[in-house]
């Protein structure tokens, strides 16, 4: 098994050649290893992913590659590996079911199950299948004790120990009974809500902006509810919105825009709307595109004691000094490595499988 060291290493050097693709700038770097032999290649991958999912704009993946590489680091990762005590003898195989709403989405299962000294298999989405397998392909370059540690499937999952998937609510039930004899991690669908108290800045509201537009709203990290008090004024939470207006100069956004715009019309809902985003009273947590759902709050206790019930159903709260473990406006699409998707410590389970 290769030296929890070496593995913390070679994520580390991920890191360094992640940092080379940013919004701002793509920009190869002196000093990265087996860079003349990668750089090139990933950026016709990234090519492919955006022409291959029209949700995968170049910004949207750069974007992702870009925190990936400001988190890959030795002191991220030393924490990482110290949130649990790990304890592994046996290396395991691994079987991981990604989903495919945001790009690298399963990134972080990966990197667990590599960085405890497993073997992962992985069943990609069809909708994210570029950037990973060619980021394995690095990870085993610069760290040669990777290579049989990492295989991809596009077959029916067979040989494994253990899974980690990732699905809708339906999808979760076909993998509770499919992997019942497997140790398992399942993920269901979960959204993101904000909750507004009145106290908000006009720059909380433009940061806010990101939580709800970063990758069109797909990610579990996009803030899709809002709890906001009785009699709230929503101008000046549209105002902090229009920061992203150019959102409807992308054709598929325009075109689930139009086409929930219309089937709200014809239902008669009642509905307030800005152009490129609609904001509909509804009780529900998931809106579709191009909507956020808001749902008015009396009490803030009651409100806290119905957000700690409906705690499955959540994967952040945003808010400012509202409530315990609350994410700060604009920070949804920055978790730490220690941030756990559904609050399950991956290398706990890991760790004991």
């Amino acid at each position: 098994m290769i030296s929890i060291q070496k593995r913390i290493i070679a994520f580390t050097k991920l890191g360094d050649f992640l940092s080379q693709f940013s919004i701002d700038e793509i920009k190869k770097k002196e000093n990265i290893e087996h860079n003349d032999l990668f750089f090139d290649g990933f950026l016709y991958q990234i090519k492919l992913a955006e022409e291959r999912n029209s949700w995968f704009t170049k910004d949207n993946i750069l974007f992702s590659l870009c925190s990936w590489s400001k988190v890959l680091n030795n002191s991220n990762l030393e924490s990482l590996i110290n949130s649990v005590s790990l304890n592994i003898n046996t290396s395991k195989k691994v079987a991981i079911v990604m989903a495919g709403n945001i790009p690298l989405v399963g990134f972080h299962d990966f990197l667990s199950v590599l960085i405890s000294g497993h073997t992962v298999l992985v069943k990609q989405s069809s909708n994210d299948k570029y950037l990973l397998p060619f980021l394995a392909k690095y990870l085993e370059y610069v760290e040669e004790g990777f290579k049989g540690k990492i295989i991809f499937t596009e077959e029916k999952l067979i040989d494994f120990d253990a899974v980690i998937a990732t699905g809708s609510n339906n999808t979760a039930r076909y993998f509770e009974y499919y992997f019942k004899n497997k140790p398992s991690i399942i993920r269901k669908s979960r959204n993101s809500v904000a909750v507004i108290t009145g106290n908000e800045t006009e720059e909380d509201f433009q940061k806010l902006a990101t939580d709800v537009f970063q990758y069109f709203g797909l990610g579990c990290r996009s803030v899709s509810k809002l709890f906001v008090p009785k009699d709230f004024n929503f101008d000046a939470f549209f105002t902090g919105m229009y920061e992203k207006k150019d959102m409807i100069n992308n054709a598929k956004y325009a075109n689930n825009y139009d086409y929930n715009k219309a089937v709200y019309l014809m239902s008669l809902f009642d509905l307030l709307e800005n152009g490129f985003l609609m904001i509909k009273e509804d009780k529900s947590y998931s809106s579709p595109i191009a909507t956020v759902f808001y749902e008015y709050y009396d009490n803030p206790i009651d409100l806290k004691i119905k957000l700690h019930q409906d705690r499955e159903k959540i994967q952040c709260i945003v808010a400012k000094d509202f409530i315990e473990n609350e994410v700060a406006f604009g920070q949804t699409q920055h978790p730490k490595l220690t941030d756990f998707a559904d609050g399950i410590n991956t290398l706990e389970f890991l760790s004991n499988i």
